[in-house]
């Protein structure tokens, strides 16, 4: 089956995202999707090569990469805009929360989960990362019950088997109950890859390995995983140098700084990627670059938290893969990904300058995001590349008298695509997903929320 996307108001490509794009293919007549994959881009003017099954008039559309989301935690949707956080930085926001998600149930993980990839798959988001760690009594199938929800939605995920080791007990942040055993997180950990692990291109679920951040982890967790992802050959994911407070935590616990405590677990690589990676030296982002780690950027969440500026324009001229995350739903406090590619182009603009170009951050949204999770089959319009495509329409008054319709995606607020295909399946038409009862999922979702903080 071929579908010719035909003929789009515009069309970004993300071939050269850092700047606007001269010398990129022309695709301005359109992108044919044969099979779940990329085939023709068709110049302007031009027709497909070959004839095809089927045609989609994107006149009124502006066609880009599905978007691709580095760093969430899905579970956090049922603790939007709550209270006693709204005003608080990371460290009391988690000691906060950490006593609220230990209620955590199967049923309301799965509600969240659902929420989560479902406004994000309304932003035009195609691909998601989630980092989920928090295990309470009755929850050992956490990511077994993400799987059948992005299987659900049609959509592609890197679901990462986090953890916390390191308790209140011994020093570290989260509570005892939400706190597993070393060799039941390495057992699970073996068992996910094994079941639900797809490779190469078109892999729809990816199973990595997070330990959630370096104040609730040990050091033994840290290396005894990177030495499994090794074996395995999946990626290493955890929080890193998000906050002066986990700075200043490392250098009492271990008398070191990030990036050093990073290379004495054996996690200094191109396996792993970090979520936020706000506070490096000069000399660190050099080693980062050189490592090729990658930075999942979170500005949302961190101007929320009070978090401060990652430095992702250094850090990817540095030779680090830098990706979008929007973080949790706790902390952002939403999972729209256009909204996220907008506050990163303005918040870097804000630290370098207004020369930072639209077409890097929205390259920051496909491309880098793809290179940070190690897929080389995605966030690029390219022949032989997966047909996940995001369509968005500039029909609303916040794009009225706009002229760019690409630069107009973030400077104008884009927030919701009017169609999205993930392997050449429409999974979002005219702005609603298919096949998915909106109203009734939301409805048992607040409710759920409700007795999570109620308790």
């Amino acid at each position: 089956m071929s579908t010719w996307i035909k003929n789009p108001l515009a069309v970004f490509t993300a071939d050269d995202a850092h700047d606007d794009t001269p010398g990129a293919p022309d695709a301005r007549g359109g992108v044919v999707v044969t099979d779940g994959v990329i085939t023709e881009l068709v110049a302007a003017g031009a027709s497909p090569s070959t004839p095809v099954d089927e045609t989609f008039d994107a006149s009124e559309h502006v066609v880009t990469p599905g978007l691709i989301n580095t760093h969430h935690h899905f579970y956090q949707t049922l603790t939007r805009a709550w209270g006693p956080v709204a005003d608080a930085e990371l460290f009391p926001w988690l000691t906060t929360l950490y006593p609220v998600w230990a209620r955590l149930t199967p049923r309301a993980h799965e509600l969240a989960t659902k929420v989560a990839l479902t406004e994000l798959l309304l932003s035009g988001c195609t691909t998601a990362a989630d980092h989920h760690y928090v295990f309470p009594a009755g929850l050992d199938d956490a990511i077994d019950l993400q799987v059948e929800a992005v299987r659900e939605l049609g959509m592609r995920a890197t679901l990462t088997r986090g953890s916390m080791t390191l308790g209140t007990d011994d020093g570290g942040l989260p509570p005892q109950s939400v706190v597993q055993d070393p060799d039941t997180i390495l057992a699970d950990s073996e068992r996910l890859i094994a079941a639900y692990h797809e490779r190469g291109a078109g892999a729809r679920i990816q199973i990595a390995l997070a330990p959630c951040s370096p104040f609730s982890v040990t050091t033994q967790n840290m290396r005894d995983t990177a030495e499994l992802a090794e074996r395995h050959d999946v990626r290493l994911h955890t929080h890193l140098a998000e906050t002066i407070d986990e700075e200043d935590f490392l250098r009492e616990r271990f008398g070191m700084r990030t990036v050093d405590y990073l290379e004495s677990v054996g996690w200094l690589t191109d396996r792993a990627w970090l979520g936020h990676g706000i506070h490096f030296d000069d000399a660190e982002i050099a080693r980062l670059g050189a490592a090729g780690t990658g930075v999942a950027h979170c500005p949302t969440s961190n101007m929320r938290l009070a978090s401060g500026i990652a430095r992702v324009v250094e850090l990817e001229d540095a030779g680090a893969p830098v990706g979008l995350g929007v973080d949790g739903s706790a902390s952002n406090d939403a999972s729209t990904m256009m909204p996220e590619a907008r506050q990163a182009l303005y918040l870097q603009r804000l630290k370098y300058g207004a020369s930072v170009p639209v077409a890097r951050a929205l390259g920051w949204a496909t491309r880098g995001s793809a290179r940070v999770l190690g897929r080389d089959d995605l966030g690029v319009l390219a022949v032989g590349k997966q047909a996940d495509l995001a369509l968005w329409r500039l029909d609303e008054p916040r794009f009225s008298g706009s002229h760019d319709p690409v630069a107009a995606l973030l400077l104008c607020g884009a927030d919701r695509a009017d169609r999205v295909m993930v392997g050449g399946e429409w999974r979002v038409v005219d702005g609603a997903v298919v096949g998915l009862d909106l109203p009734a999922l939301l409805a048992e979702h607040r409710e759920a929320a409700r007795r999570l903080v109620a308790g």
